[in-house]
């Protein structure tokens, strides 16, 4: 049986810098609370945020109630849809060429709301292919940052 990890993103996906230090608090707590009511998993201690949108004081937030975040090191472009000028081939394209030891792909599962393209789904069996033959291996955030 496969193990996936899970980590923290807000209950409802705002703007974390339009919201007040306790408004964050709320937004990560619930959603740990429903992620651990769910799967039985404790989501702490990765977070990312919504939109990639943070400053320094969210930052501080998110680390007072014992959370790390994380951040991507290249965007796949595919929540754009095709209606957003991305295709399987451009989201392939855009992780492989910048290519590093470490990279975190940001991804998303699910459909374009205007196109219902899903490019990240599509791209991935190839993308997993590719990065494979190319000698890279997948790897947890927790085994990641072990090193």
């Amino acid at each position: 049986m496969a193990i996936h990890r899970l980590g923290n993103h807000s209950v409802s996906h705002p703007y974390l810098t339009d919201l007040t230090d306790d408004q964050i608090r709320a937004e990560i707590t619930h959603a740990a609370e429903r992620i651990t009511a769910v799967t039985g998993a404790d989501p702490a201690p990765w977070f990312r945020f919504p939109f990639g949108d943070r400053v320094n004081r969210t930052i501080a937030a998110v680390n007072s109630i014992g959370y790390v975040p994380v951040r991507w090191t290249v965007d796949s472009l595919g929540w754009k849809g095709t209606s957003g000028g991305q295709s399987v081939l451009s989201v392939q394209q855009r992780v492989l060429s910048t290519l590093t030891d470490g990279q975190i792909i940001l991804m998303h599962v699910g459909s374009n709301p205007d196109d219902h393209s899903t490019l990240d789904a599509d791209a991935l069996p190839g993308l997993i292919h590719q990065l494979r033959d190319r000698g890279y291996s997948f790897v947890t955030l927790d085994a990641l940052l072990e090193k």
